[in-house]
């Protein structure tokens, strides 16, 4: 049997439901990886890590970030330590990873949208995150023909400041915390957004295929093998 582990930041203020619903992906991305025990640990929850790594004698850990930076490089593999973990892999992240560029793509296809806007997390500290963001919104606009903005909640754009849209707005998240239910529909208010909000592309039901293939290649975050991850 081999071992992974799916890792994501959680929701400090209510660690729990946020744990469950990332356990909850764990087993349906096992429940399509035969040969596996795919475990979770949110790094919000007090002892997730160590509670993710006892029996398990390593194994790869797959990271559900949007962006490879400090939390994949440093503090993932420092937590793993502190919980007596050895012989872990971290692999590329989540929104690092193609096939789920691929699917964003396909979102837009399947609403039929003509104006998208690409909602991400940003940041102050990184051009990272944007520049997967931009890379993700030039794939929507040159496979459908859709006009397309990405606007962000750390960085600039601000998404509050995308006024004059209507259309879709998909958040590319992870999973939906307090920056998809309450920071992203308040800046779109104030934006004067009149379409939908999809739900982040990481609660997809083709998500768990994705991980589960990318847990398989095994591909690690310090391979340079995503331009990404660092």
């Amino acid at each position: 049997m081999k071992h992974a582990l799916i890792v994501a930041h959680g929701q400090p203020s209510d660690p729990r439901p946020a744990g469950a619903a990332l356990e909850a992906l764990a087993a349906r991305v096992e429940a399509v990886l035969p040969g596996w025990s795919v475990g979770a640990a949110t790094l919000a929850e007090p002892a997730a890590m160590a509670r993710a790594v006892t029996g398990r004698s390593g194994g790869v850990v797959f990271p559900m970030f949007m962006a490879g930076g400090w939390f994949t490089r440093v503090q993932i593999p420092k937590r793993l330590a502190e919980a007596g973990g050895t012989g872990w892999v971290v692999l590329e992240p989540f929104g690092c990873d193609p096939a789920v560029h691929d699917l964003c793509v396909t979102l837009v296809r399947e609403a039929a949208a003509r104006d998208v806007i690409l909602a991400a997390h940003g940041s102050f500290k990184s051009s990272v995150p944007s520049d997967i963001a931009a890379h993700v919104a030039g794939r929507i606009a040159g496979e459908t023909g859709a006009e397309v903005a990405a606007g962000f909640i750390d960085q600039e754009p601000q998404l509050s400041t995308l006024t004059g849209r209507g259309g879709i707005c998909l958040p590319f998240f992870a999973a939906e915390g307090g920056h998809v239910s309450d920071d992203l529909p308040q800046a779109l208010a104030e934006a004067g957004f009149t379409g939908r909000i999809l739900p982040p592309v990481g609660l997809d039901a083709r998500v768990p295929g994705i991980i589960a293939a990318a847990i398989a290649r095994g591909v690690p975050v310090c391979s340079g093998a995503c331009r990404w991850a660092r």
